[in-house]
């Protein structure tokens, strides 16, 4: 079975945030990208991926087209560890990194819906889990800069069955919110997407440990330095975790042999794929370590997320970005069901992304 072609499919959807509409044209975040990578088989088997395209969707698509493409057209579909592999080497001198691995993730991920389509099974059972289960889910929140917005959103998670929150806020009183409206019982954790030094970062741990947090996420710019993550958590008692702008096991590997994290968050849309999520995932059982998937996505990557928890023996909590896309690529299989997610049992992923959808949000 060979690979016959490789086609970018860019996305653009509206959304909205905290219960209400709003001007997309207004600045700030005004719709979600996607990345669809397309993958037919001289066989006629159809396998979808998604490379990770938030405020970056035509330098991926580009990367897609014409980095990725040319150099697998015609080569074994099923050979999915060796074309990872001889793509990391050979495309290695742009960067393992960023772009680079972000369309990597998006071919191995609809190689992967191929593998499992042409065995009829879905991937949580290829890998030798069960889509029997459902997932915790877990609210993570927009970015809100508010603190009446933030005690909506946690109070609406809640009444929707969830029972952990994630916020996107770097202040105390924001924090302080949540914890209020939440209550003692609930665990609350807190990305605050690198924006701080290592002694900035310590100092604001140990302020916001007062509201208990379930982790702390990536407080330190740059987000691989795993040293100063390591003495943050030794020095504060604050859990942490990271992973979600780290690509490849092998900085995961380093993260871990460092003792930076208490959780670990590899994303198959950047850090390489399923293929190596996988690998990340063996390195966190090994060293104690809980995955927790970071997966804000409504696309192929996060049924993707959904198929390899199901596969875990000890998945985690899913992530659940709290907005409301404009139209979903996959019906109410976006959505928990009393604060869990259902696993698709078709072959593959699970689910192909609806057709209409993607002729309306065709962008490019």
């Amino acid at each position: 079975m060979k690979i016959a072609n490789v086609e970018a499919v860019p996305l653009r959807m509206p959304f909205d945030f905290s219960g209400k509409s709003r001007d997309a044209s207004g600045g700030g975040w005004p719709a979600l990208d996607f990345c669809l990578v397309k993958v037919t088989t001289d066989t006629g088997i159809i396998g979808w991926g998604d490379a990770f395209a938030y405020h970056c969707r035509e330098a991926v698509v580009g990367a897609v087209e014409h980095m990725i493409k040319p150099a697998v057209i015609g080569q074994d579909a099923g050979d999915i560890a060796g074309l990872s592999y001889r793509l990391q080497q050979k495309l290695h001198l742009f960067g393992r990194y960023g772009i680079t691995l972000f369309a990597v993730s998006g071919l191995d991920i609809a190689l992967w819906d191929i593998a499992g389509k042409a065995a009829g099974l879905p991937l949580a059972r290829l890998f030798g889990g069960t889509t029997d289960r459902t997932l915790p889910a877990y609210s993570s929140l927009f970015f809100l800069r508010d603190r009446e917005l933030v005690t909506a959103d946690v109070r609406r998670s809640l009444d929707e069955g969830y029972r952990h929150i994630k916020l996107h806020e770097i202040a105390e009183p924001e924090v302080g919110a949540a914890r209020e409206a939440a209550g003692d019982d609930v665990p609350i954790m807190v990305d605050v997407n690198c924006p701080w030094t290592p002694e900035q970062a310590k100092r604001m741990a140990m302020a916001l440990d007062q509201f208990d947090l379930h982790w702390l996420e990536e407080p330190v710019f740059p987000p691989e330095d795993f040293a100063s993550l390591a003495r943050i958590r030794g020095e504060t008692g604050v859990p942490i975790a990271a992973g979600e702008n780290w690509c490849t096991a092998y900085q995961f590997a380093q993260a871990i042999d460092a003792g930076a994290i208490d959780y670990a968050q590899p994303s198959v849309t950047k850090v390489g794929g399923i293929t190596e999520f996988r690998k990340v995932a063996t390195l966190a059982e090994a060293a104690g370590i809980q995955v927790m998937p970071h997966s804000p996505y409504f696309g192929p990557g996060f049924l993707a997320t959904l198929q390899m928890a199901a596969a875990s023996p000890n998945p985690g909590l899913v992530e659940r970005f709290y907005i409301t896309p404009e139209a979903s690529l996959y019906g109410d299989w976006i959505n928990p069901v009393g604060g869990a997610f259902r696993v698709p049992d078709g072959p593959g992923l699970g689910l192909d992304p609806d057709p209409d959808v993607i002729k309306e949000y065709r962008v490019g």
